[in-house]
């Protein structure tokens, strides 16, 4: 029997329900985790609440900082998307969560840890793949697998008995995840994948309508693989992702609507706002492009869907993760150099980009005299290449004369 439990705790619907419900079906102490990675205003109220609602003991953890250090910059470092479009802001702060989760268990002598995500999405996987990477003994409390309540409508109901204060109402009943890296919304409208999301729903960014009628601009600063300034000066990388939200935002840049493919096998739809996000991917390409040779550039974006995945289903703990990690980090080491981006109306254009170590040089690549390159070379290139091509040629048409 559980006697004390570490939740990860957010203060919204599903984890204040949890809390409740913990303390009643188990009859144990829960010690209330949260971990502040941008969340904003919210992270205030939280102590408070978890106290409320229960809670023997509450910890909360500025980790905002080492959240985009050491997993949003090395993310970027891969040129990660998952299905082509969505930047991962949830999938890559589950593994932060649930090792510093693990941590206090730890330090609490706590056997058993637990968490609010549902039996149908990907968080259950990435938190509990990261629990048992840690701790292969711990037990893991999950109910929504476990409990009888089928949905939301029930939790609110659940809520509303109980005096349980949560932001999620029937006329507003999405379910959203933020960080300092974006804020995502499921849920609700939402589930009609024809429906346009309304637009008093979006938080970090203004709709490109809205957005000024003048570009702005903005230049970003990378140093061995990292974003390390924006506009001249140098900024800790959270602060530097925060303030590239706010000019992102501004700009309505970041809004993704997409239907993916959960891990566990079910398409679900999804809006994200990742404005800084989108920035840095941008900013990223432009001084990749000077910086990188072209081959150690395609070997890397070919291993981008598959590290993606990773990211994604949660094995950021794995062997084969770490492993690209490393081939990623090598690869990208010699990134260094400023990209100059034009932001307008939800675009982000590339208006520059420079490299003191740059491959990009106008006397080779002019189409004027120049002394590194013969241009009678290209002939026996372009003969040897061809090979194979004239052979299958005259193979198949020898063939037809048959």
């Amino acid at each position: 029997m559980a006697k004390k439990v570490v939740l990860a705790y957010s203060g919204g619907l599903d984890t204040s329900v949890i809390m409740k419900w913990l303390i009643e079906e188990y009859g144990c102490e829960v010690i209330a985790f949260c971990a502040d990675i941008g969340q904003g205003s919210e992270v205030g109220e939280v102590r408070k609440k978890a106290v409320k609602t229960g809670a023997k003991k509450v910890y909360v953890k500025d980790l905002r900082e080492e959240f985009v250090k050491d997993f949003v910059f090395p993310m970027l470092r891969g040129s990660a998307a998952y299905e082509g479009n969505y930047l991962l802001g949830t999938s890559i702060a589950r593994p932060l969560i649930a090792k510093a989760q693990m941590e206090i268990a730890a330090k609490e002598n706590a056997c058993c840890v637990s968490h609010g995500a549902t039996g149908k999405g990907n968080d259950q996987v990435r938190f509990e793949l990261t629990y048992y990477a840690i701790n292969p003994h711990i037990k893991v409390i999950a109910p929504w697998r476990e409990w009888k309540m089928k949905g939301r409508a029930e939790l609110i109901h659940y809520a509303t008995i109980h005096g349980i204060p949560v932001p999620v109402t029937k006329s507003k009943p999405y379910s959203s995840d933020r960080n300092l890296f974006h804020i995502s919304f499921e849920g609700g409208i939402l589930e009609d994948p024809y429906a346009e999301p309304p637009e008093d729903m979006y938080v970090l960014s203004v709709s490109p309508e809205k957005a000024p009628n003048k570009a702005a601009y903005v230049e970003i600063g990378f140093e061995s693989g990292d974003p390390v300034s924006v506009n001249g000066k140098k900024l800790s990388p959270a602060k530097l992702l925060a303030l590239l939200n706010v000019f992102g935002g501004a700009n309505g840049i970041g809004r993704v609507d997409m239907v993916e493919s959960r891990y566990v096998g079910i398409k679900s739809r999804g809006v994200y706002e990742t404005p800084g996000g989108t920035i840095l991917h941008a900013a990223r390409r432009a001084v990749e492009s000077l910086t990188m040779d072209r081959e150690l550039m395609h070997l890397r974006d070919s291993l981008v869907t598959r590290y993606a995945d990773l990211v994604y289903n949660g094995y950021w703990y794995s062997p084969e993760r770490t492993a690209l990690q490393a081939l990623i980090d090598n690869a990208t080491s010699g990134v260094t150099g400023t990209a100059r981006l034009k932001l307008y109306k939800g675009n982000v254009i590339v208006a520059g980009r420079k490299a003191e170590k740059s491959l990009y040089h106008p006397d080779f690549a002019t189409f004027e005299e120049d002394t590194v390159y013969d241009q009678k070379d290209a002939e026996g290139f372009i003969k040897i290449n061809a090979l194979r091509l004239k052979i299958k040629a005259m193979v198949e048409r020898g063939g037809r004369k048959k």
